[in-house]
């Protein structure tokens, strides 16, 4: 058994050694030139953050193993030497939490405050922004935790007789299952609904916050998981199906190249016209309107860009270029096929097992219990690709209601042309999802992972918070999430299939 514990431990080190030298693999590779050794306090946030991230989304199948290190105990309170799952969840989403509402607004108003600034100044001005949320915050949280932070229990008051002890146990049947005079019935079985009361205790602190953030979570979870896990793998196969067929000619190009060019000076003008308003100090809703406009012109503009460069690829492997290109869009359909398949899965399952009372089936529980018995982490690996999916799926949902509502920033993430406060933004977005993520799978997989320190957690103590707890029980979250996964599939299916047409000048030649 220790031997067993001690390999979890092992394997927890270095998956977080592999998971944060990955974050900086990514970061390396997605910043934005300009940020080149540079801006390094928002990109310790940025690591830091998506570590957090991954790892909270990894410590439910650990969970999950961790529970199964003293299933099998041939002795008492080998439970006692397991990794303590429940300090380790706490921990980790009040941190989560610190990250999402003060340390990543920080580093984004840093990072984005005037250039011309001394750095005091940025840091000061960054710093009243942030004290002034932590206060707003603090009282939040304090009001409501005096209020309303308590947790109700519903139980039921069971009683039984005694008797004396026999051998003779025929007598016990499927409808005498106790002792007693009378039906001679369980108190469990016969008991009404006035035996039902409230029992009613205050929540920790700690737990409170993590429900709170939870909701917050769970709303934006419901609308961009919702929307993901339909557009994640309709949009690589569509994407497929838009595919540029073959080279165009040099006359072509040229003319579309012309076309760009003249729309991104007009774009430059602009731009020189808002940081002329923003030096002036006029920074009024209608210079962040214009602003949030021309960030998405830019972010069309690039994308004309990139569809120009697969149509007329140059240089002296231009083949190579354009094979790579056609191999590139068959990969994604592979994708978008198995990535149908699992949200398909996930949908389902929600439906069967979440929304029907009783569940028709435990379906994808019994799956990776399954997978278990072939291989003893392979239904657990299983497990975390369900969880990992569903929170690229978060992501995917994010980006693409982020191009198509005013009120939501843009902040798209490129390969090679990532600026720091999109990172933040996204990896703001993901901390704060990945705890509803969390919930949801642990409601999700309540059979697979029963008796776990995450189900303690999110299960009987978040589902009976109270003013919170109707929200879980009438399914709000499970039912708006497969009603916007729903309206995206008919979408998909309605308007997926054609060419994008751009809102700029530039259009593909046919």
């Amino acid at each position: 058994m220790g031997d067993f514990n001690l390999a979890l431990v092992l394997v927890a080190i270095i998956v977080s050694i592999l998971v944060f030298i990955f974050n900086i693999y990514l970061l390396i590779n997605y910043q934005h030139p300009d940020d080149k050794n540079q801006a390094y306090f928002p990109k310790f946030v940025v690591v830091f953050g998506l570590t957090v991230a991954f790892l909270s989304i990894l410590m439910l199948p650990a969970d999950v193993a961790n529970r199964q290190a003293c299933k099998h105990a041939i002795y008492n309170g080998a439970c006692n030497f397991t990794l303590p799952m429940k300090d380790l969840w706490l921990a980790i989403y009040i941190v989560d939490a610190i990250l999402v509402f003060f340390v990543i607004p920080f580093a984004m108003f840093y990072y984005e405050g005037d250039q011309d600034k001394t750095i005091g100044k940025r840091m000061k001005s960054a710093l009243c922004w942030v004290v002034t949320t932590a206060i707003v915050v603090a009282l939040v949280l304090g009001i409501l935790y005096g209020l309303v932070g308590k947790v109700d229990f519903t139980v039921k008051h069971l009683t039984s007789d005694t008797t004396t002890f026999t051998n003779n146990w025929s007598s016990f049947t499927s409808g005498q299952q106790c002792i007693g005079n009378g039906a001679r019935q369980c108190s469990a079985f016969t008991s009404n609904s006035s035996s039902e009361t409230t029992w009613t205790q205050r929540a920790t602190f700690p737990e409170y916050v993590v429900a709170l953030a939870t909701i917050v979570g769970s709303v934006l979870f419901s609308i961009f998981g919702g929307v993901g896990i339909a557009c994640l793998p309709l949009g690589l196969i569509f994407s497929f199906i838009r595919r540029p067929k073959a080279v165009i000619t040099r006359s072509q190009y040229i003319k579309e190249a012309t076309e760009l060019g003249k729309k991104a000076k007009e774009l430059k003008k602009a731009a020189d016209a808002l940081h002329q308003e923003e030096r002036s100090g006029s920074k009024g809703r209608k210079w962040r309107k214009n602003t949030k406009a021309l960030e998405k012109e830019l972010l069309l503009l690039e994308e004309d860009v990139k569809a120009l460069e697969e149509m007329y690829p140059q240089g002296e492997k231009a083949e190579t270029t354009w094979a790579l290109t056609v191999l590139g869009y068959l990969a994604k359909l592979v994708l978008g096929i198995l990535g149908l398949i699992v949200s398909i899965a996930w949908i389902a399952h929600i439906v069967i097992y979440l929304l029907i009372d009783p569940p028709l089936s435990s379906f994808l529980n019994e799956v990776f219990i399954k997978l278990d018995d072939i291989w003893g982490l392979l239904g657990t690996a299983a497990f975390a690709f369900f969880c990992m999916y569903l929170l690229f799926a978060v992501i995917a949902g994010a980006m693409m209601l982020g191009l198509r509502l005013v009120f939501i920033t843009i902040h798209p993430m490129k390969w090679g042309a990532t600026l720091m406060n999109s990172f933040l933004f996204n990896v703001g977005l993901i901390l704060l999802c990945s705890i509803s993520v969390i919930q949801f799978c642990s409601t999700a997989f309540a059979y697979y992972a029963q008796a776990t320190a995450a189900q303690e957690i999110f299960g009987h103590t978040l589902q009976s918070l109270r003013g919170i707890k109707y929200l879980y029980k009438y399914n709000v979250f499970q039912i708006a999430f497969i009603v916007l996964a729903g309206l995206t599939f008919v979408y998909y299916a309605a308007f997926g299939w054609r060419r994008k047409k751009p809102s700029g000048r530039f259009q593909l030649s046919s």
